[in-house]
């Protein structure tokens, strides 16, 4: 079939079906991560961050390697000592330009010059430690990079059992709709017969429009999450998902704790604490001298413009040493051992807030488990009241409120232990997140 053909079958569907919607690319956990990697935007942005932050290594590195420049200009004086420079760089001075009128009252003189010149570093210690910090900051940013995957692989599989849970509260609603409609069926046949009364069979078509309400909400739940799904792999339309199995074992919470210390995050701080340290001594490098090697080319002429009538170099050693700068640079000291002093402190705090994420990660784990297991017994509990009551019912041995009651109590139990299996997995996964280990358990890297 060619382009043409399936253009007109979309343009027959769109025209016999308005209303239809092409399903959703459906995706696994694993695949899901991968493409966000690649097309969400938080990352992109991210990711363009950390080129410009690498960029940045090579204006640090720029001043330590040579400048080299281009020059050309032109001059018009009767000056006489610039007139006397002008022809001595033309190489075109004459004995008559030795004499008194000439030197006194020179006539007015062009001078075209061109140079090359260059200058290099040769001890430059602000500009080294400068180059210094900032690789180090770049190897930060790339620290915070991986950290910021970390945080949108956590939302991704946050955004995957979102979707999952509402799929399978939208199929707890379907299946207590059809309960329902039984139930409906039976207080129908119950009142043809003689054996139930009206107000049963009110009560049951008052609870299947219930039903149908708690459907339509769990349909629109099930779309919302799949178009948020979507919206984090960097798409315009909704995505679905494929069930994967994900088995992430659970260790003790000294476990967690001993790898929290190297997560990415933790490591940037670190490595930006050591550039505060830096910062100090690049501070204090003001007080030592700069010594650098430079020199010239150029080429003078009286009428041409880049014309070579005249031509010298010139090479140079210099030392330039700042004796008094008005205390400057005491206070630029000064101000980077209160920057480093901040940082530390800043680094402090934040490593006591991760024992403490990732213990709060490792008691949620301990919680949801729990709730699973009172959830996975209730809902065994609740099926079970409701086979005894609906029998009971049928043989005109209970009202018909006890059977919606524990319908309405069944529908509860099995969207309660949906919640609680889908909330025990993803308190797993926040756990690695905090503790750092998340891709690796999800196997993504």
């Amino acid at each position: 079939m060619n382009f043409l053909h399936l253009f007109y079958v979309f343009l027959l569907i769109f025209i016999v079906f308005p209303g239809y919607v092409f399903p959703s690319e459906k995706v696994t956990l694993t695949e899901a991560i991968k493409i966000a990697f690649e097309e969400n935007h938080e990352i992109k942005a991210f990711r363009n961050s950390l080129l410009a932050q690498k960029e940045g290594v090579g204006i640090a590195r720029s001043f330590l390697l040579p400048r080299l420049s281009f020059e050309e200009r032109a001059a018009r004086t009767n000056n006489p000592p610039q007139v006397f420079m002008m022809k001595l760089n033309q190489q075109r001075f004459g004995l008559t330009d030795f004499e008194l009128n000439n030197l006194n009252y020179p006539p007015a003189t062009t001078d075209y010059q061109t140079m090359f010149s260059f200058e290099q570093p040769v001890f430059a210690m602000k500009s080294f430690l400068g180059f210094s910090m900032a690789k180090l900051e770049h190897a930060a940013k790339n620290d915070e990079y991986l950290r910021k995957k970390e945080e949108i692989a956590l939302a991704v599989t946050q955004a995957y059992f979102r979707v999952r849970t509402a799929r399978e509260f939208l199929t707890v609603a379907e299946t207590g709709l059809q309960d329902t409609k039984e139930h409906v069926r039976i207080a129908e046949v119950r009142y043809k017969n003689g054996v139930g009364i009206y107000a049963d069979l009110l009560r049951s078509q008052t609870a299947l429009t219930e039903a149908e309400q708690r459907q339509v909400r769990a349909r629109k739940d099930f779309a919302v999450s799949q178009r948020w799904l979507g919206l984090l792999l960097g798409k315009s339309e909704d995505a679905g998902i494929v069930d994967e199995k994900i088995d992430v074992a659970v260790f003790g919470v000294d476990h967690y704790q001993g790898l929290a210390s190297s997560r990415r995050d933790v490591k940037a701080m670190e490595k930006r604490h050591q550039n505060t340290q830096k910062n100090v001594k690049r501070a204090e490098s003001s007080y030592l001298p700069y010594v650098g090697v430079g020199g010239s080319y150029q080429f003078n002429d009286p009428k041409r413009v880049f014309g070579t009538e005249g031509e010298s170099w010139y090479v140079n050693a210099f030392l330039r040493w700042d004796l008094f700068d008005g205390a400057g640079r005491e206070y630029e000291r000064s101000k980077a051992q209160y920057q480093m002093a901040e940082a530390q402190e800043y680094l402090s705090g934040f490593k006591k807030q991760v024992s403490f994420k990732v213990q709060e990660a490792y008691l949620a784990v301990e919680e949801t488990k729990k709730n699973l297991e009172l959830s996975e017994k209730a809902l065994k509990t609740a099926e079970e009241g409701k086979r005894l009551v609906k029998s009971r019912y049928e043989n005109s041995l209970a009202p018909i409120v006890d059977l919606l009651d524990t319908q309405l109590y069944l529908d509860r139990a099995r969207a309660d232990y949906v919640a609680r299996e889908n909330e025990y997995q993803l308190a797993i996964i926040k756990l690695c997140y905090e503790s750092g280990t998340i891709l690796n358990e999800l196997k993504i890297e």
